[in-house]
């Protein structure tokens, strides 16, 4: 049972009637089959592809509830959970299983128009095996959980498929596809992110394809760390061809005193626009944003053993293709986000994030599910989150829960604004 200086928050948790609700579910030996089946009935009818949800929202989030507490009924039931003998249970850590499930029930209301969903956001399986001493093998999947009926539907691509070799901490090779990350939460995982979704600075001037094939070396030496790394700029699948261009990325970083770090990223990408291949999406397009450079600046600081900072600065130029109708305008933006540790398992986030064109044209998109009450762009994006985390299990078995403003500005008179508020409820486990 978890208590903190703020009582007994487990107790707090289950006084709450959709929480009592969903562990209901859970509870009790002879309704656990059946509970189960009716679960399974409810995510088969309700595919977020080809059905709209139309039942009211705090309906959606007890079916969250319910998800989390298939993975912490045990605790809920009993005194304590044996997590690390589930994780390192013999046929995980012997066949080297990985992968991840994320879920995500959403409301989200502008002006004009609002959308509420319960979807699954990613279903990654694969396996990360170490050959010898110093030679990784790493393979996953990224496959869609709604279409698990039809092998077309379910598979979507691959994700990290490479070879690594790390002669040593200061000097590790990937061979193959992999995670090109810059910017803060487009350096992050996904699996550790501390907010539902990536903020607006990586949504903008990031690579959201995220994987790609190419080659890179990084590693740590003292207090510096570094990565360089060449791309194809191709979105494909599986492995990228280099006829749609490539990229380079460049990272250098510093440890600063015990619990803090800066890093700076610089991105050259010279895209063509003409292939052939279409990226995984199924648009013949090339994978990258339309960027020809990027530049960013991210830090992190713990000010106390509770209280931390994490923050970036990023910069874009942008590409200008005329033959293929190509013109992105420069953009600018920044994010600060700081974060309060009550216990190792509950965390309270506080974020801003805004990009701007730097040509005061519409460029800007919007954060994910703000975005689907209005997909047409902005001069500038503003997101407000506040949000509150329960790590169950570290980052492998956790539920975020966060509350968003965005705010769309086109103050050159371009198109209207765009003012909304949100609701998201995730749950994350990994593997």
């Amino acid at each position: 049972m978890l208590r903190t200086g703020y009582g007994n928050v487990t107790s707090v948790l289950l006084s709450a009637t959709w929480w009592n609700y969903a562990c209901e579910e859970v509870a009790g030996v002879q309704r656990a089959r059946s509970k189960r089946e009716s679960r399974s009935r409810f995510f088969r009818n309700h595919n977020p592809i080809t059905t709209t949800m139309r039942k009211n929202f705090t309906l959606k989030l007890a079916a969250c509830a319910v998800l989390a507490c298939v993975a912490a009924g045990a605790e809920v039931l009993a005194d304590s959970i044996n997590y690390d003998k589930i994780w390192n249970a013999p046929i995980v850590k012997k066949l080297g299983f990985t992968g991840r499930l994320q879920g995500d029930a959403h409301h989200f209301d502008g002006e004009d128009k609002s959308n509420d969903d319960l979807a699954w956001r990613r279903f990654r399986v694969g396996f990360k095996k170490s050959v010898e001493s110093d030679v990784v093998l790493h393979s996953e999947m990224d496959l869609n959980i709604d279409g698990i009926n039809n092998w077309d539907d379910f598979y979507l691509r691959l994700t990290d498929t490479y070879v690594g070799w790390n002669p040593s901490s200061e000097t590790k090779f990937k061979f193959g596809k992999q995670s090109a990350g810059f910017t803060l939460d487009g350096s992050t995982s996904s699996k550790s992110l501390i907010v539902p979704e990536r903020n607006i600075v990586a949504g903008n001037l990031w690579f959201g394809t995220e994987y790609f094939t190419g080659a890179s070396v990084g590693g740590v030496i003292d207090v510096w760390s570094y990565k360089a790394g060449v791309f194809s700029s191709s979105g494909e699948a599986e492995f990228g061809h280099f006829d749609a261009g490539y990229f380079g990325l460049f990272s250098i970083g510093q440890a600063v005193g015990e619990d803090g770090s800066w890093r700076l990223d610089y991105v050259y990408n010279d895209p063509d626009y003409s292939t052939d291949h279409r990226n995984f999406k199924g648009r013949l397009d090339v994978g990258t944003a339309d960027h020809e450079h990027v530049l960013a600046f991210v830090y992190k600081q713990m000010i106390n053993e509770s209280l931390g900072i994490w923050a970036d600065i990023a910069t874009s130029k942008g590409v200008v293709d005329s033959a293929f109708g190509v013109d992105q305008s420069d953009l600018f933006g920044f994010s600060i986000k700081p974060f309060y540790n009550f216990s190792d398992k509950l965390q309270l986030v506080v974020e801003y994030a805004s990009v701007t064109s730097l040509d005061d044209e519409r460029d800007v998109k919007l954060a994910r599910y703000a975005a689907k009450n209005d997909a047409a762009k902005v001069e500038t994006a503003h997101n407000f989150l506040l949000g509150f985390n329960w790590y169950l299990y570290d980052h492998k078995l956790k539920w975020h829960n966060a509350v968003e403003y965005n705010y769309g500005d086109n103050q050159s008179g371009s198109g209207d604004d765009y003012s909304g508020y949100g609701l998201t409820s995730a749950f994350r486990i990994s593997w």
